[in-house]
Formats: structure tokens, sequence, C-alpha cells
């Protein structure tokens, strides 16, 4: 397993990690199998979505804070219940085929760490299992 760091700048962030999950994948010299992207935080969250277009992050964005606001009437005395909610929402971890030892990602997709409660310094696990014959 390999811990990658993000550092976000904002309370929500998609940050696109796919070039540090490649170099793992690529580290691991798995030639086929399965990557796992696990994020062990209850205020972030794993994506693959478009990555060509950085507006479609930023777009995205904007849509969780519209769909669930910063302020509630929420009962978690934290200040944080719409982060919560939006983890849920995307999902802690996400599983990606390995074939000749990369990633099968779409032709447009790419891996976002998406912060809901930033800033702050977080951990994104990776794990890389090869095949079994």
């Amino acid at each position: 397993m390999h811990t990658l760091r993000v550092k976000t700048t904002r309370r929500t962030q998609l940050v696109n990690v796919t070039a540090q999950v490649e170099q793992v994948v690529a580290k691991s010299r798995v030639a086929s199998g399965i990557c796992y992207v696990y994020v062990p935080h209850t205020t972030a969250a794993i994506m693959i979505n478009e990555c060509a277009d950085p507006d479609v992050a930023c777009d995205l964005e904007g849509a969780f804070d519209r769909l669930i606001p910063f302020e509630g009437p929420y009962r978690h005395a934290e200040g944080n219940s719409d982060s919560h909610m939006k983890s849920v929402l995307v999902g802690a971890s996400q599983s990606i085929f390995v074939a000749d030892g990369k990633l099968r990602l779409g032709r447009w997709q790419g891996i976002f760490f998406c912060e809901f409660d930033g800033p702050r310094d977080r951990r994104l696990e990776v794990k890389v299992i090869p095949e079994q014959s």
C-alpha cells in the first residue's frame, strides 16, 4: 500500500490525482490486476470523471455546494455536516483495472480527490493487487 498526500486550498475542491496514482501503479510493476484508491476521511471522497476540461471539476464543485449547502439546518454541531453528506454521495473508494502496467481509464477519465471540508492536508491510500493466475 502507498500513501499519497493531498493538500487542498479551498473548502470544496476537486484535485486531479491521476498522475500520482499512475506513478504508484508503475512503481508496483503489476502488469495486470486492480488498483484500489481509498480516502480515509469522513469529509472527503474519491471520484472518476472527465479530466480533459478543468471546467468540469469546477462545475462539479459548484453543483455539490448548491445541492448540499454549507448552512443547514443541521444537527451536527461541528459545522461540517454538508461535508459529510457530500462525501457519502461520492464515496470513499474507487477500483480501477490495471492492464499492461497501466490504469484502464477511459480516454477522458481522471481520478479526483474530492475535498469537502478544506483547506486541509489529506491522505489518499493506493493499493495495487496483481491478477491471480
